[in-house]
């Protein structure tokens, strides 16, 4: 059952609705403008009003590039948009591995949130769905047929789906009472926007898996006008929360490899932080007609912290299932059993993966084998990227003639 303010006593006052989306990040944008393209009504809901600042490392995998290609934004609908053709990864013991990727599409682009988001709600608006900005959710009631829904704005909704984008902390989640008390995700991440004078930072994206944060990692993403995305993800636990996270981050920008890449900085932004949830095959995916996608289904990448493409690609999943219709119940059961389709294997594999990174002596061994030859490197980069699926060495389903030579997204 919900929690909040009680709804009116007049079922008349209720306002229709066919599907309703909660938040209108990259998972509620994604569901909204695949159901608007196909004729559906749609309406979005979110607190904040766009453009506006979300922590992120603002990273663009080969996932969510085809995935924002299909979805039809352009690169140019984003100021900050910033293509990369090339990744340095820098081992624990120093040594650093150049990984190229191809040359035919995009595989790897970065763009502020506070851009990019504006620029999916615009699209969101220009394919028909309605997008109703500063409107937070304060009520939600499920029966077998649908939701009830009261806002912020004094409107009660009545819709069929709804779809829940709400992010790590879900509000949707605590009013329906099925919050997990205490959920703070699987990562920690902090990033801070510098502006640097010169130095390799400006012209390809960096990794450094330092030994102090492995299984977790750095990162420099490059943005335009000298400016760049500086920021740690790490796994969550004792030895790096609270204070030692700031401590880190605090001298991130003095550390001697990282420095030597990002030169000297000119300006710098105060430092963000925020939760990465990494457990999709553990969480409950729907809940009566209720749709949970992206940070609220908790489907980030566990080797990676990555969470954009995930979101996008459960949107649109969320879309596809109510677009082929059925009762609110086969819906959610289909959109589950989707989800977990997509991406169970791929989770298994990062974990399998992050297991091998959380040794520096296993990472060491890893990564210099990764940059052994011009078809590892080249190849791996294409892997970390997400070009094919994390789990495709284990689901031979998925196999097919163009694995190793697929075109990258927007090559036209």
């Amino acid at each position: 059952m919900s929690r909040g303010a009680a709804y009116p006593a007049d079922v008349d006052t209720l306002e229709p609705v066919d599907t309703l989306v909660i938040g209108a990040g990259p998972a509620g944008t994604a569901c909204a403008i695949r159901l608007a393209e196909r004729g559906h009504a749609v309406t979005v809901v979110d607190r904040a009003r766009f453009p506006r600042d979300k922590c992120c490392g603002d990273g663009l995998t080969s996932l969510a590039l085809r995935s924002l290609e299909e979805l039809g934004l352009r690169p140019d609908d984003v100021a900050s948009w910033t293509p990369v053709s090339d990744v340095s990864v820098r081992t624990p013991g120093g040594r650093v591995l150049d990984l190229p990727l191809p040359d035919d599409g995009l595989y790897s682009a970065v763009a502020r949130r506070h851009g990019h988001d504006a620029a999916r709600v615009r699209r969101a608006h220009s394919v028909g769905a309605t997008v109703d900005e500063g409107t937070a959710v304060e009520v939600v009631e499920v029966d077998d047929d649908g939701a009830t829904v009261r806002c912020s704005d004094g409107r009660a909704l009545r819709t069929r789906h709804l779809v829940a984008a709400d992010g790590t902390w879900s509000p949707t989640r605590k009013l329906l009472g099925i919050a997990e008390p205490g959920y703070r995700g699987e990562f920690h991440a902090l990033r801070q926007y510098l502006r640097v004078d010169g130095g390799a930072a400006t012209r390809r994206q960096w990794v450094w898996f330092e030994p102090d944060l492995l299984p977790g990692y750095a990162w420099s993403f490059p943005l335009p006008d000298g400016g760049i995305n500086l920021g740690i993800a790490v796994h969550r636990g004792d030895r790096l929360d609270g204070s030692a996270l700031k401590e880190l981050m605090a001298g991130l920008a003095e550390r001697p490899a990282i420095a030597a890449v990002i030169g000297s900085v000119v300006e710098a932004e105060p430092v963000r932080a925020w939760p990465i949830p990494a457990r999709l095959p553990r969480s409950a995916l729907a809940h009566g007609p209720v749709l949970f996608v992206g940070d609220a289904a908790r489907a980030c990448d566990p080797l990676t912290g990555e969470g954009i493409a995930q979101a996008l690609v459960t949107g649109m999943l969320a879309a596809e299932e109510i677009l082929t219709g059925g009762r609110p119940a086969d819906i959610a059961g289909r959109y589950a059993a989707a989800a977990h389709d997509h991406l169970d294997a791929d989770d298994r594999m990062a974990n399998w993966c992050a297991g091998i990174l959380s040794s520096r002596r296993r990472a060491e061994v890893a990564l210099r084998t990764a940059g052994a030859t011009p078809w590892t490197r080249r190849h791996v980069a294409r892997w970390m990227f997400e070009d094919e699926p994390r789990g495709i060495a284990i689901t031979p389903g998925r196999w097919h003639r163009r694995m190793f030579r697929r075109h990258g997204a927007y090559r036209n």
